[in-house]
């Protein structure tokens, strides 16, 4: 039996006389990997930021394993690795440094095992001696998904973790995300590629104008069905 993990109700959030959410009600069950869909501007990163704890609904609630984010949210944060556009890495450290720091700041004693595995999940562990100033966007991302994983929580939210890839760094991506999403973690990733949110997610969703229009599960459409449903609910051609 599943149980859920992150409940929103009647979420909003204006930005003085602009309102980016719009009452979003939805439940996220343990261990479901979700795609939230839209274009630019559809409030999708701000969604993302108030479910990390780092910035206030302006009214409804969240409850993540049942405790309200805004009561405790340093403890909230525990649950949580969060990768943004912002990876977080200092680029004058090298792949293994970067994660030995971040170790610290999270508690974690005896972490060299953990941080190699994680390196090696990720494919880098031949280039944690290497600079993160020298590595690619798609090293840099992986990395910065090995710095979300490494207190091992529960949740992880990835804010387009493909955007600015070449294709070959977009699908050892890819190839990630499917290995994060089967196991027993929870993931809400957001994207503008339809058809790979199809692929790594169990449930689709489609974020326009701060509401959300569109929930259904991934198994349960094709690409070319979600497609035109896509350009309905947000305008053909919408980025």
């Amino acid at each position: 039996m599943t149980s859920v993990l992150i409940r929103v109700q009647g979420l909003q959030k204006s930005f003085g006389r602009h309102r980016v959410l719009r009452n979003l009600n939805f439940d996220i069950e343990a261990g479901t990997s979700v795609a939230l869909l839209g274009p630019n501007g559809a409030g999708k990163t701000t969604l993302l930021r108030i479910l990390a704890t780092l910035s206030r609904p302006t009214a409804g609630r969240v409850t993540i394993a049942g405790v309200d984010i805004g009561a405790n949210p340093e403890g909230i944060r525990q649950y949580i690795g969060l990768v943004t556009h912002a990876p977080l890495l200092y680029d004058d450290l090298n792949a293994m440094e970067n994660l030995e720091f971040f170790a610290r700041l999270y508690g974690l004693s005896d972490a060299e095992e953990r941080i190699r595995d994680l390196l090696t999940r990720v494919g880098l562990y031949h280039r944690r001696k290497d600079r993160v100033r020298t590595f690619s966007r798609g090293m840099v991302q992986r990395l910065a998904i090995a710095r979300a994983l490494l207190h091992d929580p529960p949740i992880l939210l990835l804010d387009e973790p493909d955007t600015g890839l070449d294709p070959q760094a977009a699908e050892m991506m890819n190839d990630l995300l499917k290995e994060l999403s089967g196991g027993e973690r929870t993931i809400l990733m957001t994207t503008h590629h339809l058809e790979r949110g199809l692929e790594v997610a169990d449930r689709v969703t489609i974020l326009s104008g701060g509401r959300l229009v569109f929930d259904a599960p991934a198994s349960g459409i094709s690409y070319g069905e979600l497609r035109p449903l896509y350009d309905e609910y947000v305008g053909v051609g919408a980025i």
